[in-house]
């Protein structure tokens, strides 16, 4: 991430954090738009999941509209994001279509009217708070076939959304608790 970005991501937190000790709700607009311009992503292809309060299953917090869709349990073998939670480490797949996973997410339109591709190439990252796993933040790149998604995401973009995810952390937590 350009340090221009995590500069600013760390700014978002602050505020954030302070505007949620005075008990205002989390606006995760700005944080989205500067994960997706770290990773040359559209905002709907970045995804930030919290552990519900019985640590069981992971829920979305953005994009909104996976919000009601359901949640992912920390049980499924077809959830890199489950995976993610239970090893506690970063991963990156870049022919992810090629791989089983749960894919009712990527059914769910972007918008009201507009259908969402396939997600190619993904990249996830647990966020690790007081060295306990408490979501997941995804990075992904969407399109009708693995050319159209775009390059492929690489190791050094890895530890960048692993820097991401630790930046997050103090607002994914006090989200987690409402």
């Amino acid at each position: 991430m350009a340090s221009e970005y995590i500069g600013e991501l760390k700014k978002w937190v602050a505020e954030a954090s302070r505007l949620n000790g005075t008990g205002e709700s989390t606006d995760w607009t700005r944080a989205i738009e500067l994960i997706s311009k770290s990773f040359a992503v559209k905002n709907h292809e970045v995804a930030i999941m919290g552990l519900t309060p019985d640590e069981r299953s992971l829920r979305f917090i953005v994009p909104q509209t996976l919000r009601a869709v359901g949640q992912v349990p920390l049980s499924s073998t077809k959830s890199l994001a489950a995976r993610t939670v239970r090893e506690k480490r970063p991963d990156l797949v870049n022919h992810f279509t090629a791989v089983p996973h749960a894919s009712v997410f990527e059914a769910v339109p972007i918008a009201e009217d507009q259908r969402t591709d396939a997600i190619q190439k993904i990249m996830s990252s647990p966020i690790i708070q007081n060295g306990k796993v408490i979501g997941v933040v995804q990075v992904s790149r969407k399109g009708s076939n693995v050319a159209e998604a775009g390059a492929d995401f690489t190791y050094p973009q890895l530890r960048e959304l692993k820097t991401i995810s630790d930046t997050l952390a103090p607002c994914v937590l006090l989200h987690s608790k409402d």
